[in-house]
């Protein structure tokens, strides 16, 4: 039986909220509860949008609310190479395509098409070009240094991996439909996903799923918002070999307007409220945490 190890991984682009100390110590205390390791992951492959500031933010927080990590704290930003790594191995196996398209040229190609095809977790799905691109067509691109995206081809992976409803993962949280137990794929939510870009060389997917696995990360444990991109995480992990994790997606926190908690809310960052008096002991009641 795999060693319980789970993560907290926050993105360091704004202060951290009441959503964020929710999920936080759900972590955690699953960790204390089953006698298992916590660790704290910085993603932060954004370089723009990202910033030491609110990194040092992030620590102060969770200090705050009584938490403990292990260090080192891996940094996305430091593992580049890592990513660019699978992302090569994929295009090796031309499970990737380099797509030239605007987001505007999507949107217009999706809108000629005779069926919408739905939302998934990126947004409106894009089932991939009516034809490929020509190898010429793509080399000349490269060679201007026009900007690309690199997208996964779903057509190469049912071709390399066959039927998908084969791959499935357990889920003991619940859905936000109320998925919960051994769960199928749902690979029509995927589309020809954007698993990196020209001047990033990596998203969210590929380094959430190596991360998870270079740590050997047991249990997933986040909102439910990230539950359908599970679907295109077991796929990954397939592709890879990589060891899939038990997942567990929980509740997210709403204000009193039935809205989800953003970096907007200011009002509402863990600094603001420490600032207006508010201790972590009462964060941690109002949670139903106590230590």
């Amino acid at each position: 039986m795999r060693d319980f190890i789970t993560r907290f991984a926050p993105s360091p682009t704004g202060q951290l909220h009441l959503g964020h100390a929710y999920s936080a110590l759900i972590v955690f205390e699953a960790a204390r509860k089953a006698g298992g390791r916590f660790l704290l992951r910085i993603e932060d492959i954004d370089t723009i949008r990202c910033s030491p500031e609110f990194e040092v933010g992030i620590f102060e927080d969770l200090d705050w609310l009584g938490l403990e990590w292990e260090e080192p704290v891996r940094r996305q930003s430091e593992h580049f190479d890592d990513y660019f790594a699978v992302i090569d191995a994929l295009a090796t196996r031309s499970l990737v395509y380099r797509c030239f398209k605007t987001r505007k040229e999507v949107m217009e190609e999706i809108g000629r098409a005779p069926h919408h095809p739905g939302e998934g977790p990126d947004g409106i799905i894009y089932p991939g070009p009516s034809e490929p691109m020509s190898i010429d067509e793509d080399a000349a691109r490269i060679a201007a240094g026009d900007p690309f995206a690199w997208r996964l081809s779903m057509q190469a992976v049912e071709e390399a991996l066959g039927d998908l409803s084969h791959l499935t993962f357990t889920e003991i949280g619940a859905g936000p439909n109320g998925e919960t137990g051994e769960c199928v794929i749902q690979p029509d939510f995927i589309g020809d996903v954007i698993l990196a870009r020209k001047d990033i060389g990596t998203s969210y997917h590929i380094a959430v799923t190596l991360d998870d696995a270079l740590q050997d990360i047991s249990h997933v444990i986040r909102g439910q918002d990230l539950f359908f991109a599970t679907s295109l995480h077991r796929i990954l992990q397939e592709l890879l070999d990589l060891p899939v994790p038990v997942y567990q997606h929980h509740e997210l926190m709403t204000g009193e307007d039935g809205e989800r908690f953003t970096k907007r809310d200011k009002s509402e960052t863990l600094a603001s409220l420490r600032e207006s008096g508010v201790k972590a002991a009462d964060i941690r009641e109002q949670f139903g945490i106590n230590w």
